[in-house]
């Protein structure tokens, strides 16, 4: 028996990222324009690392709450306040080591060994894989696409449910379509979660990111304290922090002591620095949302325009989230072009088979960068187009 021979299943199990395999492939190339992950190009702004740097000179380095410092749980509750008009107390909200974490301790506390974790695909790859991990078994229903754009077939979902489902995963707006789910696809998701008795894990992390009027809606326009549902978010998207690797789980107050034993069981905890960084962001970093927002709905239409003009991309111009993720006339093999645009074309895409069931013939672009550089990159991809 070899080493790997004796390790769980489920951990030999896990996939290569699609994503990374591409970036790998490509990240030291001279001239590489990096379209491939789910990131802006602006670092985050000085009045949030200048408050992680005060902390840190003050001497934050200890052991802290394992559900997160008062102050950060009391910031999180003013930022739903102004942005989702909903008043919850502090108690509702724990601080975790990234969006992905919070995903990790949402399956922990429903799902495990045997159980069922239906989620809408194309998606996000590490939700399943972390299901998988978990001992779940992750069960696809693809979105369905039409000249009207992506939607959601709840019936679909329904009949994916089995007595071993545990839950539903559900992220809106999209990662990569763009799919944003009207209230009446919530309320009818909803009502069968309701009705079966099923939890619901709601990725809302794109929720600001809504190119239609305010934000995207969400759960909590429908939803009583009791429903079960637990909302995972992060600080990655709103307030350029991806390598900060913090996020928040928010749940029922009743759930609080179950999340934080998983905090001290994982990671015992975010530091107390970088929590200060994230106070700043939440109270401080409403401007800079609309500025980055105003600015990737920019970047959608100058990249949606050059390359649909080129007659051989086929899309749906995204209602959320930044990402395009379209197909080309004559493609047979997004994951082996990928590669290939990286060579001819240097630039970063991420292939569509990374994303599961019904993204097998797409690639995804993410457009949240600079103008220039994305008509550079569109200008790019167009040429490349020619030669499929």
């Amino acid at each position: 028996m070899t080493l790997i021979d004796s390790l769980r299943a489920e951990a030999v199990a896990a996939p290569e990222s699609g994503i990374v395999a591409v970036v790998n492939y490509g990240r030291t190339r001279e001239g590489m324009i990096p379209l491939w992950a789910g990131e802006g190009d602006l670092p985050t702004p000085a009045f949030i690392s200048e408050a992680a740097a005060r902390g840190l000179a003050n001497g934050e380095t200890f052991y802290t709450w394992q559900k997160g410092i008062p102050e950060l749980r009391q910031a999180l509750s003013r930022y739903y306040a102004r942005h989702f008009g909903k008043n919850f107390a502090e108690e509702e909200f724990i601080a975790t080591g990234s969006g992905m974490h919070a995903i990790q301790l949402a399956l922990a506390a429903v799902a495990g060994s045997g159980d069922e974790v239906v989620y809408l695909s194309p998606a996000w790859p590490n939700f399943a894989a972390a299901a998988g991990v978990s001992g779940a078994t992750p069960v696809a229903v693809t979105l369905d696409q039409s000249g009207n754009g992506w939607s959601c077939d709840v019936d679909k979902i329904a009949t994916a449910v089995t007595p071993r489902t545990k839950a539903l995963f559900v992220n809106t707006p999209s990662n990569p379509t763009g799919w944003t789910a009207d209230k009446e696809t919530l309320q009818a998701i909803l009502d069968l979660a309701r009705e079966k008795g099923l939890w619901i894990i709601a990725d809302e992390i794109y929720s600001l990111f809504h190119y239609g009027h305010g934000r995207a809606p969400s759960f909590l326009d429908i939803s009583t304290a009791e429903d079960r549902i637990l909302f995972v978010n992060s600080f990655s998207k709103n307030w350029a922090m991806t390598g900060w690797r913090i996020g928040w789980i928010k749940t029922h107050p009743d759930l609080q002591q179950v999340f934080e034993n998983l905090i001290q069981y994982s990671t015992s905890g975010v530091a107390q620095f970088m929590q200060r960084g994230a106070v700043a962001a939440l109270d401080h970093g409403d401007a800079f949302i609309v500025e980055q927002v105003e600015r990737a709905h920019a970047a959608r239409d100058l990249v949606c325009g050059i390359i649909g003009a080129t007659g051989k991309a086929r899309f749906t111009v995204p209602q959320g989230a930044f990402y395009l993720f379209f197909t080309v006339d004559g493609l047979t093999d997004p994951r082996r072009a990928a590669f290939d645009i990286v060579d001819k074309a240097n630039v970063g895409l991420a292939p569509g088979t990374a994303f599961g069931p019904g993204g097998e013939a797409f690639l995804r672009l993410c457009f949240h960068r600079r103008l220039d550089q994305l008509e550079e990159a569109a200008h790019r991809l167009a040429k490349w187009m020619t030669t499929v």
